[in-house]
């Protein structure tokens, strides 16, 4: 097969991704559709099993900046099947039924050594195999959360139901770690060697000269605004299953709203992944941000099933552009070869930062009693993420117009 990027063995091999991503993401959705029944276990704190959903997240992304410089060395092949075997290591000692051992589990062995050994990587991986279409392999790839989301909620709902939270975890367990191994062992070939180029595709701006700051700057605001960014992303799927039955709406309708989001999110990436080969990384991120604050307002007002529906859709749809476009503005911005630090850095933030939400939003419940005031405070955060992005969309407007007048000048 032809092993050059942008050909068709790359986009076998993005689909292999996400796959493999689908698959192994669907570990902490456990945790998430099973929350009340959890919860009762452990003293009726919601905030437990919430936690450790959020453990696995920032797990995910810290380990994912190791696991990344790792892969450099042993090939994304091996870490990521050194990474399934974690997953499953995890979701068995999770399931023992302490406090510990489902911190650990998930912390640990599914985010640290487990997801973080196939997240971060694969992006990493993926932008090495495509140039003219990265933005839309990007887009295609990071739907590996959205399909496990939509994927697996619905079986879970249904397995712990019928046996119970902590032999679905072990179940699940089983089944990834025999999925995962061994199509990442046929399908992850080595990339084709990169071009020694000035940034990373043809669309790629300098970010000391096209945003008229130095680098470690423009890149720390990538880094906070991704955190920021990604605390009001995590709170709908993370509470979403608890917010239908404290409403005392059907037992089904809780995982079926999530798959909804996520199928809805699966589908507008594509979307968002074509337009930001057109547009750009900052200003997909702007639109992006923009989308998302404006659907998670309807989670504070809104309590019927329907509108429920609704606002889970326009959420699904209006958030799932943010998390390539940051990959995407990072090679835009930045040489090829810090890539794999630059990535997955960029994926801690906001890992981080979802973990966060998810967090925030079950202590603000368990204080508050209700979910409006954790998806209002998820509101603020976006806000604060727009006032960033904005900024620097303004700076490359301003330097892009600069430029026709210093030639002319010259």
């Amino acid at each position: 097969m032809d092993g050059r990027v942008d050909s068709r063995q790359a986009w076998l091999i993005a689909i292999a991704a996400l796959a493999l991503a689908s698959i192994s993401l669907g570990a902490p959705y456990v945790a998430i559709v099973g929350l009340k029944p959890m919860a009762a276990d452990f003293g009726g704190y919601r905030s437990i099993p919430s936690a450790a959903a959020s453990l696995a997240f920032l797990g995910t992304g810290v380990g994912g900046l190791i696991m990344s410089l790792l892969a450099e060395r042993i090939g994304v092949r091996v870490t990521v099947i050194l990474g399934a075997a974690m997953v499953a290591l995890g979701l068995a000692l999770a399931a023992g039924g302490e406090t510990w051992q489902l911190y650990v589990g998930h912390g640990i062995f599914i985010g640290l050594l487990g997801n973080s050994a196939i997240h971060a990587p694969l992006y990493v991986y993926i932008t090495r195999w495509f140039e003219r279409k990265r933005g839309t392999a990007l887009a295609l790839i990071a739907s590996g959360q959205y399909v496990a989301g939509a994927l697996w909620p619905w079986a879970f709902e249904r397995a712990i139901a019928a046996y119970g939270w902590q032999q679905t975890m072990v179940g699940f367990g089983l089944l990834s770690a025999s999925l995962v191994m061994p199509l990442a062992a046929l399908t992850l070939k080595p990339p084709p060697a990169a071009p020694e180029a000035e940034g990373a595709s043809g669309s790629s701006v300098s970010s000391d000269k096209g945003l008229g700051l130095p680098p470690s700057v423009v890149f720390a605001l990538l880094a906070i605004a991704a955190f920021l960014c990604c605390i009001p992303m995590s709170m709908p799927s993370a509470h979403v299953v608890a917010l239908c039955g404290d409403l005392g709406l059907r037992a089904t309708a809780g995982a079926a709203m999530l798959s909804v989001l996520l199928v809805c999110a699966f589908i507008s990436r594509q979307f968002w992944g074509w337009l930001s080969d057109r547009i750009g990384g900052l200003m997909t991120l702007l639109l992006g941000s923009l989308a998302q604050a404006t659907a998670i307002v309807g989670f504070v007002f809104t309590q019927s099933e329907a509108g429920l529906f609704l606002v889970a859709a326009a959420f699904g749809l209006g958030f799932s552009g943010l998390i390539p476009a940051y990959i995407l503005t990072a090679r835009e911005m930045f040489p090829a070869s810090e890539a794999s630090w630059r990535v997955p850095t960029l994926i801690l933030t906001g890992m981080s930062g979802m973990a966060a939400g998810s967090w925030l939003a079950g202590v603000i419940y368990d204080h508050a009693g209700f979910y409006a005031p954790a998806f209002a405070t998820g509101f603020a955060f976006n806000l604060a993420n727009l006032v960033i992005i904005a900024g620097l969309v303004l700076l490359l407007r301003k330097s892009v117009a600069s430029e026709p007048r210093a030639a002319t000048l010259s």
